[in-house]
């Protein structure tokens, strides 16, 4: 079909609508598709507003139990990913990261790709709530699980290279979250990390998406120190829209034109957009700018676990 046709209404259309690429931003609500679209919403509803964001912490945020999380994420996520394309890693301005890290490790895993991977097909491990995303890694000889983030189906130490785009926002205790990524990652491993900055810059497209904080860059950096990790290098991930009028916009289109919406991303802002995106620019440590709105960060997993951590194996590997 072509563009002047318009765009089909299927009750199964994907919204994959978290992410769209630099410079062609029509509105934040695909904002993060392009260079982040990993990270999905747990609801296409959205939350209760949060209430003085610039006091609160990241350990505020909106609870649903481990069962309540999985049932939600999986019943949206197999609607979601039905009828999407798997958009090859290479096209991703993360590929020249990513693709020579893989070429040094054993053994790599990919958490909660959806069908938007970073990480070569042929030498990851993936894992990812939706079965649906999951049977186009299969069909293209991918090694696939179905699971979530907080309860890794893998030993102690298997990997040395592990990868979770702006997933950890999304979970109510990332705690937990990240102990499992630490659990998993060998010591010497590197951890590929992405996640939104400053509780200040919270908008109504937060909520819209499903996040559950920001971070601040010190606290981010402490807390994944506490789970064996330090912060090398960062970039820039993505690029914050100014008008809040097409934030507007978009999360209103995506609420009640969501088919319509999601064909014009798929066949004009996704191909666009790949096009354009921008080369990553890495600085020292962490990026502490409060006019950055998401941080991708390559870290390093300690040769020891801090004191008083032990990590313990929590499941089968599938």
């Amino acid at each position: 079909m072509s563009a002047a046709a318009g765009p089909p209404c299927s009750p199964n259309q994907k919204s994959d609508w978290c992410d769209l690429a630099p410079h062609v931003l029509v509105c934040k609500a695909f904002k993060r598709s392009i260079l982040r679209p990993e990270a999905w919403p747990l609801s296409l509803t959205p939350l209760t507003p949060r209430c003085n964001h610039n006091r609160m912490s990241d350990s505020a945020v909106h609870a649903r139990s481990d069962t309540e999380l999985a049932a939600a994420n999986r019943a949206l996520y197999d609607t979601l990913w039905a009828d999407a394309q798997l958009i090859e890693p290479r096209r991703f301005n993360t590929w020249p990261l990513v693709s020579a890290l893989a070429a040094q490790s054993r053994r790599a895993l990919e958490v909660a790709p959806g069908l938007r991977p970073r990480l070569p097909l042929q030498r990851t491990q993936f894992l990812d709530i939706s079965a649906a995303a999951m049977a186009r890694f299969r069909a293209r000889g991918a090694a696939t699980a179905i699971g979530v983030i907080n309860a890794l189906p893998f030993a102690d130490q298997t990997f040395d290279l592990v990868c979770s785009f702006d997933i950890v926002e999304h979970v109510d205790d990332d705690e937990t979250a990240l102990a499992e990524l630490s659990r998993v990652c060998a010591p010497g491993g590197t951890l590929l990390l992405s996640v939104p900055l400053h509780e200040a810059a919270w908008t109504a497209f937060d909520d819209f998406v499903g996040h559950r904080r920001r971070y601040e860059p010190q606290d981010l950096a402490n807390k994944l120190r506490r789970h064996g990790f330090d912060i090398e290098r960062s970039a820039v991930f993505g690029m914050q829209p100014k008008s809040s009028r097409l934030v507007a916009l978009g999360m209103r289109h995506l609420r009640h034109h969501r088919q319509r919406a999601m064909w014009w991303y798929n066949h004009v802002f996704m191909p666009i957009g790949l096009r354009m995106q921008k080369k990553l620019r890495w600085q020292p440590g962490l990026i502490d700018d409060p006019r950055v709105d998401t941080a991708l960060m390559v870290c390093r997993k300690q040769a020891e676990p801090p004191s008083g951590v032990r990590f313990t194996y929590r499941g089968s590997e599938s």
